[in-house]
């Protein structure tokens, strides 16, 4: 099982689309082992962001991320990032599947609904950042006896 991390941005927090997020994440089959409602500090975005610090977007992304709350998710499934991602669509909503998430509901590249880790070494550093271990939970779906990973 992969774990990785999720984050409902600010404006889906403000369009009230957060349990739509959350509910195409569990419907695709991901469990979620971590959820916390929260406000994102200049601090903490920094380091989520560091990837980012020099290029020129990255003001209006900091202040962005700080402007309102976000839902923390940490989600559980075989090949959870890739599934995540797929559930997400294209960074460009103009390039998103139709049924993703970006696909069906973002307006822009920016404020985009929802951010995914990209890999696992991003997984593990953001999941990290964001949830405690005492934070994320381990149990057993009735489901997940039946799912067999790739």
């Amino acid at each position: 099982m992969q774990r990785t991390l999720v984050l409902v941005k600010p404006d889906a927090v403000q369009r009230g689309l957060a349990g739509e997020v959350i509910s195409r994440l569990e419907r695709k089959g991901l469990k979620l082992v971590g959820v916390k409602m929260m406000r994102v500090d200049e601090s903490l975005a920094r380091q989520h962001y560091e990837a980012h610090v020099e290029r020129p977007f990255f003001p209006s992304l900091l202040a962005f991320i700080t402007s309102s709350p976000i839902v923390a998710l940490a989600v559980e499934g075989p090949n959870a990032i890739d599934i995540t991602r797929g559930v997400m669509g294209a960074t460009n909503p103009l390039e998103a599947t139709p049924g993703s998430i970006r696909g069906d509901m973002a307006l822009s590249v920016g404020p985009n609904l929802i951010h995914g880790s990209d890999s696992e070494e991003a997984a593990a550093r953001e999941l990290a950042l964001f949830f405690g271990d005492d934070e994320l939970l381990d149990y057993t779906r009735d489901m997940d006896r039946w799912i067999i990973e790739s």
